[in-house]
């Protein structure tokens, strides 16, 4: 075995690694806990940032819930608010290069990747400020009945937020949650996942750079148990969660015993329906391709391949053959297309379940295992089944991990319904020659994107899924709204 490929690391230090962001000031944590941050392709510690307790969580939401209810930032014009957003915008562009590198050696994604998605990430915050000047926070309505002559809807800041942000995306998956927030007038209290706090640090020192008034955004790093807190505590109005769906189900549970408000991006299974008209080779590139990205610990990843059976076995072999010649490595290096996943307990998982689908009969055709070239680092070999049943462990559950499964069907019609029986809906696509028939089948996929010969997601128009891939959207105009309560304002015009 050979060592992985040398690739220049920085020594990152973070001014504020040991301290929490709350009420505008850096403080230290209640106990001397943190958390070891480990590089996906070295398995080496390279970052260590402090770990919340209770009472640190406590702090940072009565911190937020102080700014709320007394603080200017709700009482400020929307157009106010608008310039915070443009400054956190540009203090991203600052540090750039440390976000990038820190995201890819938390998560694995590839450099290239990630600079793409640092290069994006300042829009969601510019975009949001553009929506300050057109979108109707307030807006007149028509008196259709009682004694008022004078009507208006009013959309307020829904209160304080608890933002629970995994480990795959962190710094993206803040700003479609914290963007939104800001321009409706909330206060937050950010939590970031152990796995993956580097750049969300980051993201309190360029709030605090912008001049944010204390209390509005809190940031601190917790394991699970003290996430609870921030769940239950009724000072919290809304959480904002993506996650697991096993997780999504317990927020939802706690927040329904006080009828709080909550938006959740959940899992996916999601599908690919190729159509007869559609070239194989072609498809096997781009779903070898997209799959790619982040080494499939995407939740709309498109990994249930749907195939007529007369041409199943020609896709499992061009997928298998595309697939197996990505090149693995160290995501830090320029030649890499795929990294490692963000854990041990990751990696093993998917090896679990790929040994499920083999015991199942699945025909694995490429992967399955380790890459016999690196000798650390918790990478897996881009992996193809088929022959893989609906009904199945691997037609089941999300991998969240390079992991490809191809199904047969008999029929569009067949197609169309294995696609929709999933507990997921989150994204889906269908890949043919003719726009009338992709209108057709993606308008009865019962899922919250549906795209046409490839991935598709726009966080600048809406993101969410339907059934137990989440509750409401996040991203554009949809995303603002579940920031947002709906006021009926009625008045007496005649006095």
């Amino acid at each position: 075995m050979k060592e992985n490929a040398a690739s220049v690391r920085s020594d990152i230090k973070l001014a504020h690694a040991d301290r929490f962001y709350i009420d505008g000031r850096w403080v230290k944590p209640s106990t001397g806990a943190s958390i070891e941050v480990i590089d996906t392709a070295t398995e080496e510690p390279f970052l260590r940032v402090a770990a919340a307790a209770k009472q640190d969580m406590s702090d940072a939401i009565d911190a937020a819930r102080r700014a709320f209810d007394s603080g200017p930032w709700p009482r400020m014009k929307p157009a106010e608010r608008a310039k915070y957003l443009r400054a956190i915008a540009a203090g991203i562009r600052s540090r750039q290069g440390i976000m990038t590198e820190i995201w890819s050696r938390e998560s694995g994604v590839v450099l290239s990747t990630s600079q793409y998605g640092m290069d994006m990430l300042p829009l969601q915050y510019e975009r949001y400020a553009d929506l300050a000047e057109t979108f109707p926070f307030d807006e007149r309505a028509e008196i259709t009945q009682g004694k008022g002559t004078d009507a208006w809807i009013v959309r307020e800041p829904v209160g304080v937020v608890g933002a629970i942000i995994p480990w795959n995306a962190p710094a993206l998956l803040t700003a479609i949650k914290l963007a939104p927030a800001l321009l409706a007038g909330c206060t937050m209290v950010l939590k970031a996942a152990p796995e993956g706090p580097g750049n969300i640090n980051l993201m309190a020192e360029i709030a605090h750079e912008a001049g944010l008034p204390p209390g509005v955004l809190n940031v601190l790093t917790a394991e699970r148990d003290v996430s609870e807190l921030l769940v239950s505590d009724a000072r919290i109005d809304k959480i904002a969660f993506t996650g697991s769906t096993v997780t999504g189900r317990r927020i939802a549970a706690v927040c329904a015993e006080r009828i709080g408000r909550y938006t959740l991006e959940l899992g996916g299974k999601s599908a690919a329906i190729i159509m007869d008209d559609f070239d194989l080779q072609r498809a096997a590139d781009i779903l070898s391709r997209e799959e790619c990205y982040l080494a499939g610990q995407v939740c709309s990843s498109l990994t249930r391949i749907i195939v007529d059976r007369k041409r199943h076995d020609e896709m499992v072999d061009r997928l298998a053959a595309t697939f197996s010649k990505v090149r693995v490595g160290d995501p830090l290096d320029p030649t890499s297309e795929m990294g490692p996943l963000v854990s041990r307990r990751q990696r093993d998982r998917a090896l679990g379940l790929i040994e499920r689908g083999r015991s199942e009969g699945s025909r694995l055709a490429t992967g399955g295992g380790q890459p016999a070239h690196l000798n650390r680092g918790w990478f897996i070999e881009p992996t193809v089944f088929g022959n893989v049943s609906n009904d199945s462990t691997l037609g089941r559950e999300e991998v969240f991990g390079p992991v490809l499964s191809v199904i047969p069907s008999d029929g569009v019609e067949n197609a169309i319904r294995i696609a929709n029986d999933t507990i997921y809906g989150l994204n889906g696509s269908v890949f043919t020659n003719d726009l009338k028939d992709a209108e057709k089948v993606l308008r009865r996929l019962r899922t919250g994107t549906a795209g046409h010969n490839d991935h598709h997601t726009d966080l600048g128009i809406a993101f969410g899924g339907f059934k137990q891939s989440g509750v409401g959207r996040e991203g554009g105009r949809e995303g603002l709204l579940p920031y947002l309560e709906t006021k009926t304002m009625i008045l007496d015009a005649a006095i």
